[in-house]
């Protein structure tokens, strides 16, 4: 399970997704440099099967579990962000022999796509060509179909699939998917063998109850829609954006917290603790998400896509749920002949993804085993060892975007931050939260 949304600003587009996956699952975020096939060897190999090499590529960051080949959500350096959720329809993916999975698909796209028209067009491409089939979890047959967010500094795409087939819509000025389908009849591309004005809902799966997603899209798309009406009313580009955004992956059900920077970001003002438990209208499964020994946000993601060619693009990533984590500043810098992702390496280091994750499991365990401590004390304990490190690298992540830094600049501060980000994660794991 997962959110994704994005929000069209003055300058650009603003992307951001939690990744859902198996409590124990680690992700890492990494920068990949330009595909270029093999002219040999013309294939690429996905987690499932080979395939004919679609072509080349560009430089992308990947977020991605460490077993899989493909990737969570992606951006790349012409702008391009994608991130797909997991849905659920009336076609049986166990009934489908592995093939492509919805994160070989992310990946592939991301790694070569110019706009976001493209990376639909490469993406439905290749799921008629091989179709969806394969497990998503690690020792485990879930397969599932996806439905993909697709946006460039312009614009972007609703995806939505179900085996080969599939319907998009485009974006306006915001969106948000999660895990359902969300498009109707106002889809206006198709696969072929998808009728004029087919209600694209005909294939909800009745089994699986919609509110699994609707309140989290709910909150998803009204900080989506915020953060749109926001960004588009000012004149000048300001980084209030990506707090809000990053505020709203780390909603527990009660509303966005802890934006960077802020009180409660830094832990001076108590953590917004976990739900208590699903509830009989699943509205435990928050945006945030926290299902005991089944799932949580593994990694999160916000960029900034901006309009101007040459200007860096913006990243923020964690690795572990984001309420008891740190979001990291990265960049894509576009200067000289080739764009140079600058990606902090703490967001590939198993420690940091430890510190977060098992602070997060006492947040959820009931008052009754934690005497005389309150649901929040281990994430309000997180947040102030992660909270001032992360505030100081968005502080001089924005100085550098100001000033026009070059790759060395922000590959220096990168690593300063993943240094202090490491420092936290020690002392967190070591005072037992």
């Amino acid at each position: 399970m997962c959110d994704t949304l994005c929000a069209r600003t003055s300058s650009g587009m603003l992307f951001a997704k939690n990744s859902d996956r198996p409590v124990d699952e680690l992700q890492l975020v990494q920068a990949v440099t330009p595909h270029r096939p093999d002219a040999n060897h013309p294939q690429v190999r996905t987690q499932y099967i080979t395939i004919d090499d679609p072509g080349p590529g560009i430089t992308t960051v990947l977020s991605r579990p460490h077993w899989l080949w493909g990737a969570e959500h992606a951006v790349n350096a012409a702008g391009v962000a994608i991130g797909n959720e997991k849905v659920w329809t009336t076609d049986d993916p166990r009934t489908h022999p592995p093939a492509l999975i919805g994160m070989d698909l992310v990946r592939l796209a991301a790694q070569r796509a110019t706009t976001a028209d493209t990376a639909v067009d490469l993406i439905t491409s290749l799921l008629e060509r091989y179709g969806q089939g394969g497990s998503g979890e690690h020792e485990s047959d879930e397969p599932y179909w996806s439905s993909f967010l697709v946006v460039d500094p312009g614009g972007g795409w609703v995806v939505e699939t179900s085996g080969r087939s599939w319907v998009a819509r485009p974006v306006d000025s915001h969106a948000a998917i999660s895990n359902r389908l969300s498009l109707g009849t106002d889809w206006t591309r198709s696969s072929r063998d998808i009728d004029v004005a087919h209600d694209w809902q005909q294939h909800l799966d009745p089994s699986v109850p919609t509110a699994i997603a609707d309140h989290r899209l709910h909150a998803t798309m009204s900080a989506a829609s915020l953060a749109a009406t926001t960004r588009q009313s000012r004149q000048s580009e300001t980084v209030d954006g990506p707090p809000h955004l990053v505020a709203a992956l780390r909603d527990h059900g009660t509303g966005p917290w802890g934006a960077p920077g802020s009180p409660e970001g830094i832990g001076v003002t108590p953590a917004q603790p976990v739900p208590a438990g699903l509830s009989d209208d699943l509205s435990g499964i928050t945006v945030c998400m926290h299902v005991r020994d089944y799932q949580c946000t593994t990694a999160s993601m916000v960029a900034s896509l901006p309009a101007d060619p040459t200007a860096p693009i913006g990243l923020w990533a964690s690795i572990g749920p984001p309420c008891c984590s740190v979001v990291l500043p990265g960049a894509i810098v576009r200067q000289g002949l080739q764009p140079v992702a600058v990606v902090p390496t703490a967001l590939g280091d198993p420690m940091l993804w430890q510190a977060a994750t098992q602070a997060a499991r006492r947040s959820e365990q009931p008052n009754g085993e934690q005497p005389g401590r309150h649901p929040a004390d281990a994430i309000t304990k997180a947040r102030a060892l992660f909270g001032p490190v992360e505030a100081a690298a968005w502080d001089e992540a924005a100085e550098l975007t100001a000033a026009g830094a070059n790759d060395k600049v922000w590959s220096t501060a990168a690593r300063r931050w993943s240094t202090n980000a490491l420092k936290a994660a020690q002392l967190l794991l070591d005072s037992g939260e």
